[in-house]
């Protein structure tokens, strides 16, 4: 299926992208005006570009139905700063409320009833129920357009940083992903929660470089049993490991023995046995297995 996103209306422009490029943090931005009102409202075009300066953009969009500017963006050309709020689970339905398009100067802590918290240097409120507050100064308002659903990037730089220890690991020393549990939006009505579930671990790259796919053994790269998640684990390695004399697993043994008269079969089961392995995150002894298959 392919769409031509460009001539598409708005509305479906927007669902197909925000269904696609997902999941998205949310940035939940506590801004002020000059005359002292404070807003607070929900941003899912939102990330970290930077850390030295530590700098972080979110994007209120141009309103397609009448072109206005959102309420933080009007704030912070009047006072360029913002609290930005990392959403939990704890908080997410509250969170949502305040994304209604109340009036301007109807403020948003009272409507979905967030304790407003002294920030320590900048004039906007922090949201007191947060377990992660970044207070920035924005740097820039940089434009993508006129026309509804132009972003506006409100680019702003992270002066200080307010963490609860409740979701610090163990040793104090950084957040737990098994403890904060961060909401990400993805399209329409659907958000995803970071949790214990959810969760997994991809070793990175080795700080040598890796010898990628391509240099696979053929009979490992056209498996039909391993996945090219398990083609990845393998290839990153800086060199094809060497055959370990003294590597024996009883499985593997028997797999040799039984197969041993039937090549192709071996090679089945012995790509079976390594995908079990992979995926229990036991590179090593795959790379074993699959060198047992190679130098019979």
């Amino acid at each position: 299926m392919i769409i031509d996103i460009k001539s598409a209306k708005i509305p479906e422009r927007q669902a197909w992208l925000k269904h696609a490029v997902a999941p998205r943090p949310i940035a939940f931005a506590s801004t002020i005006d000059k005359e002292g009102n404070v807003n607070l409202s929900p941003f899912s075009f939102f990330n970290l570009f930077s850390t030295n300066p530590p700098i972080v953009i979110f994007s209120p969009s141009i309103k397609a139905r009448d072109k206005s500017f959102k309420h933080t963006l009007l704030n912070v050309m009047e006072v360029p700063e913002v609290v930005i709020s990392i959403c939990d689970y704890d908080m997410v339905q509250q969170m949502s409320l305040s994304s209604c398009e109340f009036p301007k100067g109807v403020d948003e802590f009272i409507k979905s009833g967030f304790t407003k918290e002294s920030s320590t240097l900048i004039k906007p409120p922090m949201v007191k129920e947060a377990k992660v507050k970044l207070e920035c100064k924005v740097n820039e308002i940089k434009s993508l357009g006129e026309e509804g659903g132009a972003g506006q990037l409100i680019i702003a730089e992270i002066l200080y940083m307010h963490v609860d220890e409740s979701i610090l690991n163990d040793e104090k020393a950084m957040i737990d992903p098994l403890k904060f549990h961060q909401v990400a939006r993805m399209g329409g009505d659907w958000y995803a929660v970071v949790n214990e579930k959810n969760l997994f671990k991809v070793t990175k790259p080795s700080t040598e470089i890796a010898i990628g796919l391509d240099a696979l053994p053929e009979s490992i790269r056209s498996s039909s049993i391993l996945t090219g998640n398990n083609l990845g684990q393998l290839a990153n390695v800086h060199d094809i490991p060497l055959v370990n004399p003294s590597f024996e697993h009883e499985r593997l043994k028997n797999i040799v023995q039984y197969f041993s008269v039937n090549p192709a079969e071996m090679e089945k089961e012995l790509h079976i046995y390594a995908k079990e392995l992979l995926d229990k995150e036991n590179v090593n002894d795959a790379w074993q297995v699959l060198l047992a298959g190679e130098n019979i």
